[in-house]
């Protein structure tokens, strides 16, 4: 990957995370976090991956994110000086998930091995 794309996605990413901070509406106190972001060497798409807190509702909250995502766009396009403007998709973010269930199972470990 090289520079450029490198901060396309830091710069995507912050952004995106002030837009869902700011303009984005979740039910229930839904909490989201930008994980991380993947640009095309085209530029023409960002996978934004995003997780939720609670868990539980990350396939509702991600809906909701997805009917918004034509209001975010044109607000991040606004805020981006740069052309093209990356289309952003969202995406679950699976691996935080994983991380969590490996931190579970090393505390089981070492609380087995006392």
């Amino acid at each position: 990957m090289n520079d450029r794309i490198k901060k396309v996605n830091a710069l995507i990413k912050q952004e995106v995370a002030q837009l869902l901070l700011k303009e984005a509406e979740f039910p229930g106190g839904v909490l989201a976090t930008v994980t991380r972001v993947d640009t095309s060497p085209n530029l023409i798409q960002s996978k934004v991956y995003v997780s939720f807190l609670p868990e539980g509702k990350e396939k509702e909250a991600l809906g909701v994110l997805q009917k918004q995502v034509y209001f975010l766009q044109q607000k991040l396009n606004r805020r981006l000086k740069m052309r093209p403007t990356p289309k952003i998709i969202f995406v679950l973010e699976k691996e935080a998930e994983k991380a969590g269930k490996v931190e579970e199972l090393l505390e089981t470990l070492k609380k087995g091995k006392k």
